[in-house]
């Protein structure tokens, strides 16, 4: 939900005093013309004041949280099940984990596991909604916030989830605020209030069952996603070939 712009400009008096807009601009890597349309329409982007909050040094989510429609932000930072942590592991790193733990050194001692991709990934979105989804979960969003499921799931297809669409998902299933935010690349991890390894401490604490079971069903769904992906191909191609 875009930000009011009045309240937009107390809080930007708040934490750039005596600056001006080009100042601001200029320092946050906003485009002057960007802002000014913004509050013509009287309706600022959460993308702008995330910026804006980098770059005079203040978190991005303790900003946000000041404005009504993100209250829900406010106050110590909520840890993430080991689920949410584990679905912003990309596919690619959940298979180098898999062939790290069978891999030995010449030693004999286990392979390290290399370094994990920052999140968001590819599918970062999908994946953290799936890992929080209860099976009713895309109902309760849809009925919540007047959203249409088909809509909603579509964003989720294109890793895509809108800030105010993040937070309501949290707030239906229960979940940490601040990971849909994560996960759609709004915020970083670290500005959520994880701590720099929670992402590896959850993968080295699953199973390798469960580890082997995650990484299957991610290329299962990666297949399903490159099938669709050729037949669009194939179906576009056939409609050229018709056109001459």
């Amino acid at each position: 939900m875009p930000l009011p712009a009045k309240a937009f400009q107390r809080w930007l008096q708040g934490i750039a005093p005596d600056t001006s807009a080009a100042d601001v601009c200029r320092v946050s890597g906003i485009k002057r013309t960007t802002l000014a349309q913004q509050m013509v329409r009287g309706k600022v982007a959460e993308s702008t004041v995330v910026a804006i909050s980098r770059a005079f040094g203040a978190n991005p989510v303790a900003a946000l949280s000041t404005f009504e429609a993100y209250n829900a932000l406010a106050g110590p930072p909520t840890v993430p099940s080991v689920d949410e942590l584990v679905s912003q592991i990309s596919t690619t790193d959940l298979l180098r984990a898999v062939l790290a733990r069978s891999a030995t050194e010449p030693d004999g001692i286990p392979t390290g596991i290399p370094p994990l991709e920052p999140a968001p990934h590819g599918t970062s979105v999908k994946n953290w909604v799936d890992a929080i989804d209860d099976g009713e979960l895309r109902h309760r969003v849809a009925a919540a916030t007047g959203i249409a499921p088909q809509n909603y799931s579509a964003q989720l297809t294109a890793n895509r989830l809108t800030p105010e669409l993040a937070l309501a998902t949290a707030e239906a299933a229960g979940a940490s605020p601040a990971t849909g935010l994560v996960a759609s690349g709004l915020i970083t991890e670290i500005e959520a209030g994880w701590h720099p390894d929670a992402r590896r401490a959850a993968l080295n604490s699953m199973s390798d069952a469960r580890l082997v079971a995650l990484a299957g069903e991610r290329l299962q769904a990666l297949g399903r996603t490159l099938r669709r992906q050729e037949q669009d191909q194939e179906q576009t191609d056939m409609i050229w070939e018709n056109l001459g």
